[in-house]
Formats: structure tokens, sequence, C-alpha cells
């Protein structure tokens, strides 16, 4: 398990599928707005990647997020996009309605920054996120992503099309927090 401050990073364990499903993956507008797919509703046996983790994908890795004090399920993360030729990937998270608001996504970015560059030896992380989704831009933002650019009306998300904004982050720009 890769740990931040707060939280742990940990492979997909079988008892995590239907608190995620329930509470993340089949939340209609978070998922609409996470997502660049059309919603749909995720039934208990989906084999929905989002779901159920490929380990034979080299260019998706999917964790578990977990609360360091206590172990509690409060979220997905991964890195997604893996090319190893250029060494580049995105980064992602969810976090669960009741573990929204308490500081946990700015260590989630962390430890995936953790993991894109020292584990993983990668040159740049990017994250793509709606322009409104300010706890994402700030998580990002805290670890040192830079806003690169904005895509306008690029999003179509439960009938409207929102902008979108990219952050990039190379690895000499990181700033390692202690893990």
């Amino acid at each position: 398990m890769l740990q931040g401050s707060k939280v742990g990073l940990r492979a997909r364990h079988e008892d995590d599928i239907p608190i995620l499903r329930t509470e993340l993956f089949n939340d209609v507008v978070n998922a609409a707005r996470a997502d660049g797919r059309p919603w749909r509703p995720l039934s208990p046996s989906s084999n929905d990647p989002k779901v159920q983790i490929d380990d034979q994908d080299p260019s998706n890795v999917q964790f578990s997020v977990v609360e360091l004090a206590g172990g509690t399920l409060i979220g997905a993360a991964s890195v997604w996009g893996i090319d190893n030729h250029h060494r580049s990937a995105h980064i992602g998270m969810g976090l669960l309605p009741s573990a929204r608001g308490k500081g946990y996504g700015t260590d989630v970015v962390a430890t995936l920054c953790h993991y894109g560059f020292v584990v993983r030896g990668l040159h740049r992380l990017q994250v793509d996120t709606l322009a409104d989704n300010t706890a994402m831009l700030r998580a990002a933002e805290r670890n040192g992503f830079v806003r690169e650019g904005l895509l306008r009306s690029s999003a179509w998300v439960l009938g409207e099309f929102l902008d979108e904004v990219l952050l990039g982050l190379l690895a000499e720009n990181w700033k390692p927090q202690a893990l």
C-alpha cells in the first residue's frame, strides 16, 4: 500500500466493489461529471472497468483509497493513459460523499504523484477536470500542478456543455511531501 499523510492507496478488494458501486459510480450526478462517457447504472454483476480491475492493462492502474486511521474505504483513484515511451500519464480520483471536504483529495493527489514519479519513473502527470470542480483544481494546484489549458464547452454533462481545465506537473517541478 502507498501511504500519504492521511490516506492509503491500495489494491481494490472484493468488498470495496459494492460500496464504490453504490456510493460513487451509481450516483448519477457525480458519475456523469467524473466520466467522459454517458452515465449508466452498474448492476451488481457488472464487469465495468471502473469497478472490476483489469490487472493485465499496463496503461491503467486503479486504487482504492482508504483512511490511514482505521482503514475505512473513502474512494477510488487511478493513474491512467500511462505512456511508457513519453513517460506521461493522467491522474484522477473520486471520493465518497462522506469523505469530501476533509482534505483527503490533496493527499490522494500527492500520493498519486509519488506513485507516478517515484514508483513508475514518469516525467509528466496531467489532470483533466471540469472547470467548476474547485476541489480537484485546489488539490492539484496544492501539489504543484499548473493550469495549461482550457477546453471551452468540451464536456457534455447532464444536458449542458461545460469547460474543462488541463493541468500538468513535470517531475522536475514536483516537490514531494513526506509520505
